[in-house]
């Protein structure tokens, strides 16, 4: 029942805007009763909302409370955002923080660029591994048995023109991530987006985070982010300073 309950969490989270009890129980796939039940503990306990009005269920906000726990603990609230502005204020492009999370990354902080288009990115929200600039350094700079089975069992689904989906040629990208110290996406994740990303690295050499600035590609060329490495390297040096270590 607490992974029925943590999935109905989840589909709320999708829904912003709410959702009534009957589609999300068609969605999740539960009788409406178990819904309703489950949906009835979430409510009082905070996790959850329901509005007379509408009719609609909404997460609460001891998620909201929960979340900000987590992002203080690992210091992603106010250490963080100073360092990041820094870089988009130089780059004048989107900056993007995210974790590793098991074969997944979960991006955890955001800044706009300046300029009118910019990408956007969405703390919370989770994205491959395989074809983004972050998710190929959490890979890279991974502890090694963690590493070595991801190179061998991630998915590559191609999600955008580039993605590499060849199992010898990603294992090659990562060996070349590792050893020049930052990863590039051209177009792999989605059409027109590019990134280029750097790790933050705990002192035993294992990433603890990820930093990039991501670009729309008809603007920026894939050279011009990369020129953007040192910049985002000192910002990682200095944020691993800063942000406590993962447990």
């Amino acid at each position: 029942m607490v992974s029925k309950a943590l999935r109905l969490l989840s589909l709320l989270g999708d829904r912003p805007g709410g959702i009534a009890l009957s589609e999300l129980s068609r969605v999740a796939g539960y009788p409406t009763s178990t819904t309703y039940r489950l949906l009835g503990t979430l409510v009082r306990e905070g996790f959850a909302r329901f509005d007379d009005a509408s009719k609609r269920y909404t997460l609460g906000l001891k998620v909201f409370e929960l979340g900000q726990r987590v992002s203080h603990a690992f210091g992603f609230t106010g250490i963080a955002l100073p360092v990041m502005q820094r870089v988009s204020a130089h780059t004048r492009e989107a900056t993007l923080m995210s974790v590793r999370d098991d074969d997944k990354q979960l991006y955890v902080h955001y800044v706009e660029g300046p300029r009118q288009v910019s990408v956007i990115g969405e703390p919370g929200k989770h994205g491959p591994l395989h074809c983004t600039a972050m998710g190929k350094v959490l890979v890279a700079y991974a502890p090694a048995p963690a590493r070595e089975e991801l190179v061998a069992t991630l998915p590559l689904e191609p999600l955008g023109p580039n993605t590499i989906t060849d199992r010898d040629a990603f294992r090659a990208e990562i060996d070349t991530v590792r050893s020049r110290g930052y990863a590039t996406a051209d177009e792999e994740h989605e059409a027109g987006i590019r990134a280029v990303g750097v790790p933050i690295l705990d002192p035993t050499g294992t990433a603890i985070a990820a930093l990039s600035v991501a670009a729309p590609a008809f603007r920026t060329p894939i050279e011009d982010l990369v020129g953007q490495v040192p910049i985002l390297t000192e910002a990682a040096r200095e944020l691993a300073l800063l942000l406590p270590p993962r447990r």
